[in-house]
């Protein structure tokens, strides 16, 4: 008979997290393209995601969504829509971290992608049927198809 083994659980302590970002829109004569970036991370290497980023003290989520992505894509943005929120954990330093990212639709008003900060390593545009096989994470590829209907509408009004 196999000696039993004792089981033993690790109780994590637990914290939640906001952030806001955006899916950036680009519409022209072809297929829309957003604007992805890569960053290669600690815990979990290289990843093509979504622009996003933590609130500063008093900031809404939509002040802090415009802020984000303006400093980690180098573009000035105006916000057209919510797309929606993705809720994800992950452990960090003995934490569990219950994260809530929310997501907005915004279009380009002026800047470049050569202006982006170090956030990440890499910012370009992408064709929007291209963009699920490159983002890292499922919750964002899901929020690109969320926000496929108002690109769609966006397009028919050329409003972009």
């Amino acid at each position: 008979m196999a000696p039993l083994r004792r089981r033993t659980s690790r109780t994590l302590r637990t914290a939640r997290a906001t952030s806001a970002g955006g899916l950036v829109v680009r519409l022209g004569d072809e297929e829309p393209e957003i604007v992805l970036g890569r960053r290669t991370r600690q815990r979990d290497g290289t990843a093509w995601t979504l622009p996003k980023g933590t609130p500063a003290e008093g900031e809404s989520v939509e002040q802090t969504a415009l802020r984000e992505v303006a400093e980690e894509t180098g573009l000035s943005v105006r916000i057209v829509q919510p797309v929606g929120s993705i809720r994800y954990s992950f452990v960090q330093d003995g934490t569990r971290i219950d994260k809530t990212v929310h997501h907005f639709l915004m279009v380009p008003t002026g800047g470049g992608l050569a202006g982006h900060d170090a956030e990440f390593e890499e910012v370009r545009w992408v064709p929007l049927t291209e963009a699920a096989h490159l983002l890292s994470y499922e919750t964002e590829r899901e929020i690109v198809e969320r926000a496929r209907p108002a690109i769609d509408a966006l397009r028919e009004r050329g409003a972009a």
